[in-house]
């Protein structure tokens, strides 16, 4: 929780505490901790952030975090603008982007733990070696002409571009992937939402000239069926795509 901390011989107004000066509002940031180097189990460490010395986001308590109290800290960031998805975690129970979730809006403690079911390389950071590998495996790049030279660009109606909306915006944060229960028990063999939502982009890309091929490709090694619709990556996602959904359609086209 936040609390407030006044000075000494203060004279306490309210509704107009957040003006003084010195006045600090500390929120505790409860992060888990782990270095393979110390052969030791993980823990959580607690900090105090001053609010009124930090950012909006989570992202910006973490940054104080490592600057001003611990440079042991380890977490992955870029952008900080929701677009690269490098600070996918799990915040508060869910998993998101820790430049897009915002620290006051968290009641209590905030709790920040790496990804869900993926390796821990340490504290924040985890292995994406496997996931990367998994949207290799659909071939995510336009297959047109083939073989053949072309001097002109690939020419898309506005209908058509339409169909790839809800699909292209995916930033390969893997906070989908990482929410599904199905993926968590079946992670070897099924592709998960993330891959599964970046081959329905490739397969509903007008340009494409593969389509078939593809649905087959899919339907004979990506384990589609694994997906129950439960809707947890539809939840974490913080783009607000629907991988859910996009699965579904791959499934009826496989039909």
């Amino acid at each position: 929780m936040s609390r407030i901390l006044l000075p000494k011989n203060s004279k306490f107004k309210k509704g107009n505490y957040f003006k003084g000066k010195n006045i600090k509002i500390l929120k505790k940031i409860n992060v888990y901790r782990y270095n393979p180097d110390n052969k030791s189990n993980p823990t959580i460490d607690t900090f105090e952030v001053d609010l009124k010395k930090c950012g909006q986001m989570v992202l910006d308590a973490l940054i104080v975090i490592k600057d001003n109290i611990d440079p042991s800290l380890t977490f992955r960031r870029s952008c900080r603008e929701g677009v690269c998805g490098s600070c996918a975690m799990n915040i508060d129970g869910r998993n998101t982007l820790a430049c897009q979730k915002s620290v006051k809006e968290i009641k209590g403690d905030v709790n920040i733990f790496p990804l869900t079911h993926l390796p821990v390389i340490k504290d924040l950071v985890v292995d994406l070696s496997h996931a990367f590998k998994q949207l290799e495996f659909i071939q995510p790049w336009l297959k047109t002409n083939l073989g053949i030279e072309s001097k002109t660009e690939q020419i898309q109606s506005i209908k058509d571009r339409s169909k790839i909306d809800g699909l292209w915006e995916c930033i390969l944060c893997f906070s989908c992937t990482t929410s599904c229960v199905s993926y968590w028990w079946n992670g070897e063999k099924y592709l998960g939402p993330a891959a599964l939502l970046q081959a329905s982009r490739w397969v509903n890309d007008s340009r494409d000239a593969e389509k078939r091929r593809r649905l087959k490709y899919i339907e004979e090694n990506s384990n589609i069926h694994s997906c129950h619709s439960i809707m947890n990556c539809a939840n974490s996602c913080p783009k607000g795509l629907n991988p859910a959904k996009a699965i579904a359609d791959l499934k009826k086209q496989i039909a």
